[in-house]
């Protein structure tokens, strides 16, 4: 058999992968933490029961038959010595032919992520790996933000007057089923972007006129993005991580679009007011009780 096992096949990214490579006619075995998270999964993938940290029996297991493997870091796993860096061992033991790892934007410049620590690993080892580093993606509007976004109209990150060039992650899911269905990728490292740079002003704008409501950008300090986290409940690690990642956008790190998901699948980018029309629901007030 030949099939493509994908970690984190429930999530925004691995389902994308999972339902573009099957829209290739590929098989696909999709990784699923339980048995209520196999219910995800889209139709037409075999689930298996996959744990990162696992024995590497069960790892070989869960790899049975799979000559190719999408690998991620789920955002709950710091050490990736300990629960990523096996998975690629097996791996490799098995004779897999092709480790597509979702990565990040500029962390070749930045060792302190975990990202940075498996691309490392995959070149140390020799892995026959490609590296996908995706720019900020626009689902973060429609997850992690959306609830503030629905309830009060707002968007409220410390992004300044910084410009973002949005990756739709139904793109990387397409971008990566290009990959491990083409020849030439092996040992390379895509930078994945948007084809627009928008400011947060530009993204609220967007968003009033195709929801038909206001949205406004706040443009909050650092200090009250920050004090506004905490006051919800948020861990300080993860106050640290926002702190971070936003003194970065806040130097346009992001800022630069590319048309690589164009060259890579021969289909542009997914432009923002489209992926908003395709998300509108999830930011449409719920209706008062009659």
């Amino acid at each position: 058999m030949s099939a493509v096992f994908v970690t984190g096949a429930t999530g925004t990214v691995g389902s994308a992968v999972v339902t573009h490579l099957l829209e290739r006619g590929e098989s696909v075995v999709a990784a699923a933490l339980d048995v209520a998270d196999a219910e995800k999964v889209p139709t037409g993938a075999e689930t298996r029961l996959f744990e990162f940290g696992k024995p590497a029996s069960d790892l070989r297991a869960a790899l049975n038959d799979c000559d190719r493997m999408f690998l991620m870091r789920p955002p709950a796993i710091a050490n990736v010595q300990r629960y990523l860096f096996p998975l690629v061992d097996v791996a490799c033991e098995a004779g897999v032919r092709h480790i597509v790892f979702l990565s990040l934007q500029g962390v070749q410049a930045n060792r302190s992520t975990p990202h940075h620590a498996v691309e490392a690993y995959l070149r140390r080892v020799d892995a026959p790996y490609t590296f996908l580093r995706p720019n900020f993606f626009a689902q973060n509007l429609s997850t992690t933000y959306a609830r503030r976004i629905r309830e009060t109209g707002e968007i409220f990150v410390p992004a300044g007057r910084s410009r973002t060039a949005f990756i739709d992650a139904r793109d990387i899911g397409r971008v990566a089923a290009a990959v491990f269905t083409s020849p030439g990728h092996l040992r390379k490292a895509y930078t994945l972007s948007g084809e627009q740079s928008l400011s947060y002003k530009q993204v609220a704008e967007i968003m009033t006129e195709v929801l038909g409501r206001p949205i406004r950008y706040s443009r909050p300090s650092e200090r009250e993005y920050l004090a506004a986290l905490a006051a919800e409940g948020a861990p300080s690690d993860y106050l640290a991580v926002q702190k971070m990642i936003y003194r970065v956008v806040r130097m346009n790190v992001s800022a630069l679009p590319n048309r690589m998901v164009r060259r890579l699948t021969g289909a542009p980018a997914t432009r923002f007011t489209q992926f908003v029309r395709d998300h509108a629901d999830v930011w449409t007030p719920n209706p008062a009780p009659g």
